[in-house]
């Protein structure tokens, strides 16, 4: 069988996660391979070519993983007709205006969230998208994180009973940068007007997370915080932290179940992970990280006994125990990328669309709504206006 070229235009990718995650783990993974498998059997092998604004950079990562294509012109990339499919990692407030430009010109669309920093703007680029026709999707990358699935298959499996709740905590210290030990994310995640923000930054990965893993988001009330209202950026020079760096929400979904999450770059870990999901259950209860997963059933809970005058004597971490590797989990943006390849080139069934991405802005709008008028909010069903596209049961 003869091999399909497909193009890609890669806007982003010299940014940590756009080089690490999108173009190495992914699609010069995927070149690797010889290409994306379609259900004939045939291959489709991926032709990028990356976008950056320096061209020495741009030009040397392109030289580093094989890729022969580069170019510092993006209006050019994206009018060009040969290449299929636009992706975009860059800036969050510029994403909306190369959306609706590469969708203007035909493009099908595979992109970061969040899909803009306001509802409004999502629902135009998601009505946009529909009214000309193009394929598009939205990264959902924590859903295919291996301690996810495993939860996953524990629900699936009926392992939970009725769910009743789940308690998420994630994040970590970021060094401030002003006594010796340099910040690790981008200075400009800790100003508003870049569009910086923890509540924007990660309310929407915990929409899609909540939604296909726990039941449908219903409602929300959450609080965010500034505790550390001055930083240190990569030249040296102290700035304002005018975005919130830490916020702690508490969901209503579907069925009943309570979600609450606290996630803060200005906490010290003591967890299995930088990110754990403790869910609970009738008939049992599990703690994933990012790979792994705990389980506890009703039949092996120790039963405890409140004494605070006696030091507790049941070791409770050795009363749990791990689910076993069974599956081989691919690189989660990986697979999300033969996802989409497989939907825009033989028309595979696919649900994580620019609609999700745009669930995903509405409940950061509810939640910064709660913050600010100190109430509970109630989350609307999403109506964008136009037909239901094709789905697939959720990863």
């Amino acid at each position: 069988m003869t091999q399909r070229r497909l193009g890609i235009v890669m806007h982003g990718v010299t940014g940590r996660m756009g080089m690490n995650q999108h173009l190495i783990r992914s699609v010069a993974a995927i070149r690797a391979e010889g290409g994306v498998t379609l259900s004939d059997g045939s291959k489709v092998q991926l032709d990028p070519i990356l976008v950056g604004r320096n061209a020495e950079k741009i030009q040397e990562l392109a030289k580093a993983h094989g890729i022969d294509r580069w170019t510092t012109d993006l209006d050019a990339a994206i009018a060009d007709p040969k290449d299929e499919i636009f992706f975009d990692a860059a800036t969050t407030q510029m994403r909306p205006t190369l959306l609706d430009q590469a969708i203007n010109a035909g493009k099908h669309i595979y992109c970061e969230k969040p899909i803009s920093t306001n509802l409004p703007e999502a629902l135009r680029i998601v009505r946009l998208a529909r009214e000309k026709g193009v394929k598009n999707g939205t990264v959902q990358d924590k859903l295919f994180l291996p301690g996810l699935q495993k939860l996953k298959m524990l629900r699936d499996s009926g392992f939970f009973g009725r769910m009743l709740s789940v308690r998420g905590e994630f994040g970590y210290w970021v060094f401030e940068g002003d006594w010796g030990q340099p910040a690790q994310r981008p200075s400009w995640n800790y100003r508003s007007e870049d569009g910086g923000g923890m509540i924007l930054d990660m309310v929407c990965h915990w929409r899609y997370v909540l939604d296909n893993l726990f039941g449908e988001v219903r409602s929300v009330s959450c609080v965010g915080s500034t505790h550390i209202p001055e930083r240190v950026d990569e030249k040296g020079k102290p700035y304002q932290a005018t975005a919130d760096d830490s916020a702690y929400a508490t969901f209503m979904l579907d069925g009943g179940v309570i979600a609450h999450i606290n996630m803060s770059w200005c906490t010290r870990v003591y967890r299995d992970d930088l990110v754990t999901f403790h869910v609970d259950g009738t008939h049992g209860s599990a703690v994933a990280g990012l790979t792994d997963c705990v389980i506890q059933p009703r039949q092996a809970t120790p039963r405890p006994v409140w004494n605070p005058d006696q030091k507790q004597t049941i070791d409770f971490y050795n009363t749990w125990q791990p689910v076993p590797d069974n599956v081989v989990y691919d690189n989660g943006f990986k697979t999300q990328w033969e996802m989409f390849v497989r939907h825009v080139v033989e028309d595979a069934p696919y649900r994580y669309t620019l609609v999700e991405g745009a669930k995903g802005v509405q409940l950061v709008e509810c939640a910064l709504e709660s913050w600010r008028e100190r109430r509970w909010v109630d989350v609307p069903p999403l109506n964008v206006g136009a037909a239901k596209e094709k789905q697939h049961e959720p990863a």
